[in-house]
């Protein structure tokens, strides 16, 4: 009797803990939120899936928020905080435009690398001070953030790049689909499922969870931690490059305003993903997610006729949310470690007493 009793608890049927595993995740929750307000607001306008535009907008419109998220997400699972994103992503905007004015001909595929090694040096300055200086990242990447807007201010000024001076090949880029699907949006999920991979596969993405659990630890086990965050800040900047570029080939003008506030969006879409603020929890699709639900509330909240007062609260809203149930979900998680090793330090006890668990 006492091993069936020791059984019966944990043996749950695959269908129950699958099911649990779909409730307790908070990707599959943002995408039923994400569906259930597409639903609602096309119910209450057509247009804003069935129309000309309808379509094109739902999934142009989050591309650019969609990379700076993921970029994002990395470098919080670190423990850090990038807030230069949105000036690293004008730099390279306006960069793009200078390089096409002053050589036509050259290859849009050179000019993305171009937008993703400028964009990683960028990261690379705010790596190596966050992780050599051992300031708080919010400190060091405030700063740039108005670092890189300042020297994009003096190099731009009232100038600006316009579509005439891109090729047409490259405007084209921000206009094409295949198969309906905006090119623009590919480009993102590309970008998603590369990063995707690689921190849910290779041992340093692996790395950069343990970072941000516990750096300390991660320190005294061995890792690479300063070379972990490095790698965090670098692929950040190196994404707001790419994202960068795709705001030239989108927009086709580029003026000194561009990227501006993006930053704290990107913030808020990964914190609204499920990326823990406080490290070490978190993924890349959690936070595209995100990114496309704050897009379309700001796209579906006017459409119904609500304020602009509210678009934002409904937003606030949102990231205090997540952040508490972070709290909640880790407060919950360590309560079950805390019983669990008391359950483990007790065990030996009863059979010592012969006392069935």
């Amino acid at each position: 009797m006492s091993d069936t009793l020791l059984v019966e608890p944990s043996a749950q049927p695959a269908a129950a803990r699958v099911l649990g595993t779909l409730l307790r995740s908070r990707e599959i929750a943002i995408g039923a939120v994400l569906v259930l307000l597409v639903v609602l607001t096309t119910l209450k306008s057509s247009g804003f899936v069935f129309s000309s535009d309808g379509w094109r907008n739902l999934l142009v419109s989050p591309a650019l928020l969609l990379i700076l998220a993921v970029g994002q997400a990395v470098v919080i699972i670190t423990r850090n905080v990038d807030l230069s994103v949105g000036s690293t992503l004008g730099l390279t905007a306006y960069l793009t435009g200078k390089v096409f004015i002053a050589s036509p001909g050259m290859p849009v595929v050179a000019v993305f690398v171009i937008g993703l090694a400028f964009g990683g040096l960028l990261g690379l300055v705010n790596g190596l001070l966050v992780a050599y200086g051992r300031v708080p990242a919010m400190v060091i990447t405030l700063g740039t953030l108005y670092i890189y807007r300042g020297v994009f201010l003096s190099w731009a000024g009232s100038d600006r790049v316009n579509a005439d001076d891109f090729p047409q090949g490259f405007n084209d880029l921000g206009t094409a689909s295949v198969l309906s699907v905006p090119v623009v949006m590919l480009i993102a999920l590309a970008v998603m499922a590369v990063v995707g991979y690689y921190l849910r596969t290779a041992r340093g993405g692996r790395e950069l969870y343990a970072t941000g659990s516990d750096p300390d630890a991660a320190t005294l086990y061995g890792l690479p931690v300063i070379r972990r965050v490095l790698v965090a800040f670098v692929l950040s900047g190196a994404l707001a490059g790419v994202a960068g570029v795709v705001y030239a080939a989108r927009y086709g003008t580029v003026s000194s305003g561009a990227g501006s506030g993006l930053e704290l969006q990107a913030v808020g879409a990964a914190v609204i993903g499920g990326v823990a603020i406080a490290g070490g929890v978190g993924t890349v699709w959690g936070a595209a997610l995100g990114a496309v639900l704050l897009i379309t509330i700001n796209r579906a909240l006017p459409m119904v006729g609500i304020s602009d007062f509210w678009q934002r609260a409904v937003v606030g809203a949102l990231i205090i949310a997540a952040i508490v149930l972070d709290r909640v979900l880790a407060a919950r998680q360590e309560r079950q470690l805390v019983a669990a090793r008391d359950l483990a330090r007790r065990e030996p006890d009863r059979r010592k007493a012969g006392t069935p668990a």
